[in-house]
């Protein structure tokens, strides 16, 4: 079985057309991530602040967006049930 690169290409560009306006919030978060002098902020307040920021924004991608492998595949049965129980605690 071969497989098509037309295929393998509207595959990856479905992928980045998703996963893109996620990943532009969170980068306008951090950039606003700045204490009131003005300077960046680090550690667990630049955390807290993009945390902040992506729930109000809407921009933070929920825990079933979030669950898939390292391949880019959807996780399925235990993996999808250990995965969300996880993401779903540290809310």
């Amino acid at each position: 079985m071969q497989i098509k690169p037309s295929l393998v290409f509207a595959s990856l560009f479905t992928v980045l057309c998703l996963l893109a306006p996620a990943a532009h919030a969170a980068s306008d978060c951090e950039a606003k991530a700045l204490s009131k002098d003005g300077k960046p902020l680090y550690g667990a307040a630049k955390a807290a602040f993009v945390k902040k920021c992506e729930s109000e924004s809407g921009a933070a991608p929920s825990c079933a967006d979030k669950a898939i492998d390292k391949n880019g595949k959807a996780l399925a049965g235990a993996a999808k049930t250990a995965f969300m129980k996880k993401c779903e605690a540290g809310k």
